[in-house]
Formats: structure tokens, sequence, C-alpha cells
């Protein structure tokens, strides 16, 4: 109610309007800019699906032809996690891919020294291509991200071989 006697229909806060625009255009602009950023990803050690599958889940919520590619992906999604952790050495091998991830990140940051050698006529070194930190931060971001999703699939999807 305001103060002369009448409900406040239509009246919004700063807050709610920016929860609006939150809700409708940033997730429309996020999901579109994560798309491609996914895509451009795919290629590189990280979680280049990851990103564009998010994108695609963001733009679901505006848009049917988004939502009938997201279900697929999520049900596709759902067997493969369920696949990756039926057995241990499986699950194994996914932390050892998480380990691998991490190390190469530890060796992108560090950047030492690589011969210096030609594969198509583009040339390599001495320097690791991409060196520094955003590639090494990258990539363990990529291991964090990797282990992470192992866990989640373990307790939600693990179910041990009964004796």
């Amino acid at each position: 109610m305001n103060g002369e006697g009448r409900p406040d229909i239509g009246r919004h806060t700063w807050a709610d309007r920016l929860r609006q625009w939150a809700d409708h255009t940033g997730t429309e602009i996020l999901g579109w800019i994560l798309v491609p950023l996914g895509i451009v990803l795919m290629p590189a050690p990280g979680p280049g699906t990851l990103v564009l599958v998010g994108g695609i889940a963001l733009l679901s919520r505006h848009h049917s032809w988004a939502r009938r590619i997201r279900d697929p992906l999520q049900r596709r999604a759902i067997e493969a996690a369920k696949y990756g952790v039926a057995t241990l050495p499986r699950i194994a091998v996914s932390v050892l891919g998480g380990v691998w991830l991490f190390a190469l990140g530890v060796v992108w940051i560090i950047g030492p020294a690589i011969p210096e050698f030609e594969i198509l006529d583009v040339g390599f070194g001495p320097a690791l291509p991409a060196q520094g930190w955003a590639t090494g931060l990258g990539l363990i971001a990529s291991a964090c991200a990797a282990w992470g999703l192992l866990a989640y699939s373990i307790v939600r999807w693990h179910h041990p071989e009964p004796d």
C-alpha cells in the first residue's frame, strides 16, 4: 500500500528491476557470449564443452531451439557421467587425467625453454605456445573442474558392485 491507501501495483524497486534485467537480458547476453567462446575453446585443452553447454542452457530459458538442443545434451552428459564412474579403473583414469591437466598448467606457468622445430612450416620454440599465467591457470582450472565433476558423478551415480 502506498501512503494514499492504494496498493503499489506495478511499482518495482531498483533491486527488482536489476533482478528482472539479469533474469532476461543478462542471461541472454551471457548465453550468446558463452556459445561462441565454448566453440573457440573446444580444440584447446580446457572446459570448452562445459562453456558451450552452459551457454546453451542459459539460452534455453528464452529460445525453444536451445531447449531442443539442451535436452539431448543433458541426456548424453548424464549417460557419459554414469559410464565414466561405473568402474574403479575408469575413475582412476579420470583422476589421472586431472593430474595431467594440473601438471601441464604448472609447466605452462613455469614456461621452460623447448627446442625449436617446425610442423607444416609453422615454427615452434624456444617458448611454449601460449606460454604464461593465463594458459596455465586455464589448465589448472580445467583440472579442478574435472575433479569437481568427477566427485559429483561418483556421489550421484557410482554404485559399487555387490560382493
